[in-house]
């Protein structure tokens, strides 16, 4: 371990979806203060529901300033808006549609469509309204991205073994995922790597084993491992999936 990554665990998916509800109102206070605005990128899967349930509840509900979060999603299933496996539907059911955030500030990956077509075009909604630093050759910057990771190692839609592990210039693109015999749209590693923070959620004795592997470095080829490097990382874990670490906030 190379002390970048600072460990929150708590006993179960409930206290690890509040722990991290706490750290998302702290963050969007700060990027307000600072910015003006909040932009975050969302995650699908079971612990990042249990996120946005509780974002959605007191209190944290009324602790963030809604109309100021810019929502941008981390990748998406090519299915339409309404299908059970969208990853907008659940951030709409759970979260979206009971807060106060105006929905021309969702911005949804357009799954529907052809995954090319609709990676260029989420590609140009990122660049013109994220904001950027002084250097334009740089990637634009989201205040947060929620991340899940799979028992495969997999982060938002970057599987081991896809192309889209090697883009290095767009920063959504479109991957064909064999294991799945399905597509994708994900944001790619450039713009990921670019956020001001990346929140790791992981629950569940099933995923203990991919959570030691990627906090050791013990397979570098896995898409979270090359995360690794980032200074910026926060992972919020519960005991099943911490196993092999210690109870409270840590670094590794």
């Amino acid at each position: 371990m190379d002390g970048k990554h600072a460990l929150h665990i708590e006993a179960d998916l409930h206290s690890t979806a509040q722990a991290a509800a706490a750290r998302w109102a702290e963050l969007a206070r700060e990027a307000i203060r600072e910015r003006g605005a909040f932009h975050v990128a969302l995650a699908g899967g079971s612990t990042p529901r249990a996120l946005y349930e509780a974002l959605a509840r007191e209190p944290w509900r009324d602790q963030i300033n809604w109309r100021a979060t810019f929502i941008w999603f981390g990748d998406e299933r090519c299915v339409p808006p309404t299908h059970p496996d969208s990853n907008y539907r659940m951030a709409q059911e759970t979260l979206l549609a009971l807060v106060d955030c105006p929905s021309t500030q969702i911005q949804r990956m357009e799954g529907e469509r052809d995954p090319h077509a609709a990676a260029r075009d989420y590609q140009r909604l990122l660049e013109t309204r994220l904001p950027r630093e002084e250097l334009p050759d740089l990637p634009p910057h989201l205040d947060l991205v929620l991340l899940g990771l799979g028992s495969d190692g997999h982060i938002a839609s970057l599987f081991p073994n896809t192309a889209i592990l090697n883009q290095q210039i767009a920063l959504t693109d479109a991957v064909f995922v064999p294991k799945l015999s399905a597509w994708r749209i994900s944001l790619t590693y450039p713009l990921i790597a670019a956020a001001r923070q990346v929140m790791m959620l992981v629950t569940g004795a099933s995923k203990a084993d991919i959570v030691t592997a990627v906090l050791h470095g013990a397979a570098q080829e896995l898409p979270a491992t090359r995360l690794r490097s980032r200074s910026a990382i926060e992972w919020y874990l519960d005991r099943a999936a911490a196993a092999d670490f210690t109870t409270g906030d840590a670094s590794c």
